[in-house]
């Protein structure tokens, strides 16, 4: 039984969870403009510790979102994560952060487009199966009017994350299906973090980098 402490800092969302044995039992978040990570990051690890009536000598592995997504963001929850790592003696696991998002779609029939914004027409972008097996790798991608109609051409496709508003102004198919204001979560993270855990499937701590693609969002 696994107590695992979960980080997500790649997008506007600051989010932390504490899990014990796959389930959430506290969770901290704040999704405002402006990636204010720094200072709220250790403030919100300290919270769900006190909610949870945990201290840091509990935890057995620290589980971080790697990426892609914002360098900024990234670069202080891998940061913290790392730090933590070290202190505590225990193992880091890395989950990408598009998986975070499709992992909130699990109970949706269809193909599943998980999609960060980028600039201007750019997202990250990754497509994913019906039980939510990555089918194409993850691709910093301009968006036009032909992008995935090879899948929105044969089935419903759900769309997901805070690239999907630009998307939605350039296509008109009615096998979309558009989840807007959704960010990756801390709280999607335990479960998979759980299974990763039972199988040791963790990093390098030591050399452990966050998955940038492209460095688009600066901030």
């Amino acid at each position: 039984m696994a107590t695992i402490l979960c980080l997500e800092t790649a997008t506007t969302n600051c989010s932390v969870g504490l899990s014990v044995d796959g389930k959430l039992i506290s969770l901290k978040e704040d999704n405002t403009k402006g990636y204010s990570h720094a200072e709220k990051l250790h403030l919100f690890i300290q919270d769900v510790l006190k909610d949870a009536g945990k201290n840091l000598q509990d935890l057995d592995v620290i589980a971080i979102s790697k990426g892609p997504g914002s360098y900024t963001g990234l670069r202080i929850g891998v940061s913290a994560a790392k730090g933590l790592c070290f202190s505590l003696n225990i193992p880091l696991i890395s989950i990408p952060t598009l998986d975070l998002l499709v992992h909130q779609l699990k109970n949706e029939p269809g193909m599943k487009i998980a999609m960060l914004d980028a600039r201007r027409m750019e997202v990250y972008a990754a497509v994913f199966s019906e039980d939510l097996i990555q089918v194409r790798d993850t691709n910093a991608e301009i968006l036009d009017e032909s992008s995935f109609a090879e899948y929105l051409q044969k089935s419903k496709v759900h769309f997901i994350g805070n690239g999907v508003a630009k998307f939605r102004e350039i296509i008109s198919s009615e096998n979309a299906v558009f989840h807007e204001q959704k960010f990756p979560s801390a709280s999607e993270m335990t479960e998979i973090a759980e299974v990763k855990y039972k199988i040791s499937d963790t990093e390098d701590v030591a050399y452990f980098e966050p998955y940038y693609l492209k460095d688009f969002m600066i901030g």
